[in-house]
């Protein structure tokens, strides 16, 4: 199963193609049809990537939100626009904050032999120029995840009793993480920049996906049971998340 930024995937969900061209001819869109029980009507979202997020409510159909969709081109069309500057690419440089283990952190840096010394946090890296840093830092970044992401999954597999499969660390855009039906799990390395709380408790989602294979009533009785503030740091990847990206 996908844990999928910002919200997760319910039982039913799935991406599916839609739409059609002027020719009439279907063109392929990634449409996830989530079906939420708590809720009353149909809500669109489009996602960072251009996806659309369509919550179905107990009650509805494929039929009707596919409809609900169709309805709304033109806002989809606007909305994609606003959030593509939202979450287009942005640089960074010298005095830019970022995220490191939930803290805040400010970029600096210096003139060494060879090039520029980067400092963020208690990270140090060396580039040739200083212009937009923020390849060089997430590169780091991923570096750090392939360090402290595997472990800190092992130890919480001890501590809930499953075993997992081979670790991937992944620059997905949309999720943060996810577990193969084989056991192998895949984490977004930003990971390493949320709190450990809210880390752990992605951790512990996949763990979780080990034991139950979907969004089932069952499944989130799982996760209240192994991780009771769920709810907390599920609202922080709802909220804080989007900053990340």
């Amino acid at each position: 199963m996908q844990l999928q930024f910002p919200f997760f995937r319910q039982p039913d969900g799935g991406l599916e193609p839609s739409r059609q061209n002027a020719d009439g001819a279907r063109t392929h869109e990634a449409i996830a049809f989530v079906r939420v029980p708590r809720a009353r009507r149909y809500i669109l979202r489009v996602q960072p990537d251009g996806t659309l997020r369509v919550t179905v409510p107990r009650g509805g159909s494929r039929r009707e939100a596919q409809e609900f969709v169709d309805r709304q081109r033109r806002w989809i069309d606007r909305e994609r626009q606003r959030v593509r500057v939202q979450h287009g690419p942005r640089e960074w440089h010298e005095g830019s904050e970022l995220l490191l283990r939930g803290t805040a952190v400010r970029i600096s840096t210096r003139g060494v032999p060879g090039g520029t010394l980067v400092i963020y946090g208690d990270r140090r890296i060396i580039v040739e120029h200083d212009g937009d840093l923020r390849p060089a830092i997430e590169a780091d970044l991923k570096a750090l995840a392939r360090e402290e992401l595997p472990p800190r999954l092992a130890e919480l597999a001890v501590e809930h009793g499953v075993t997992h499969g081979p670790i991937s660390i992944r620059n997905q855009r949309s999720r943060w993480g996810s577990c193969a039906r084989t056991g192998n799990i895949a984490l977004n390395y930003r990971l390493v920049q949320m709190p450990a709380a809210v880390r752990d408790y992605v951790l512990v989602h996949e763990l979780m996906h080990l034991r139950q294979q979907n969004h089932s009533r069952r499944f989130w009785k799982l996760v209240a049971t192994a991780y009771p503030r769920y709810r907390d740091a599920e609202r922080w990847l709802r909220v804080e998340g989007r900053a990340l990206f």
